[in-house]
């Protein structure tokens, strides 16, 4: 198993709040949405992000409209993917 920072994301509309993320990359990968839900679900990978230097896990959260990424540091569910600049 491969412990991958994330360190961008896509989004359409960017700022649009009802709106999910469609990707998330790295240092030489990018993967849809889905493709790393099922990697966290089927514990092939786990990923991270950092910010200011804070490592803040990203889990699977099942919503009312499906399942959909989020990050968790300090026992906490919070936005830090939002935070991260859009991937090429």
């Amino acid at each position: 198993m491969a412990d991958v920072q994330v360190t961008c994301i896509n989004k359409q509309p960017r700022n649009d709040p009802h709106e999910g993320i469609t990707h998330l990359g790295g240092s030489g990968w990018k993967w849809t949405r889905q493709q790393v839900i099922d990697s966290i679900n089927s514990k092939t990978n786990t990923f991270h992000t950092r910010v200011n230097g804070k490592r803040a896990d990203v889990g699977v959260v099942h919503g009312p409209n499906g399942d959909y990424v989020r990050t968790y540091a300090d026992g906490v569910w919070n936005d830090n993917l939002l935070a991260l600049s859009e991937c090429a």
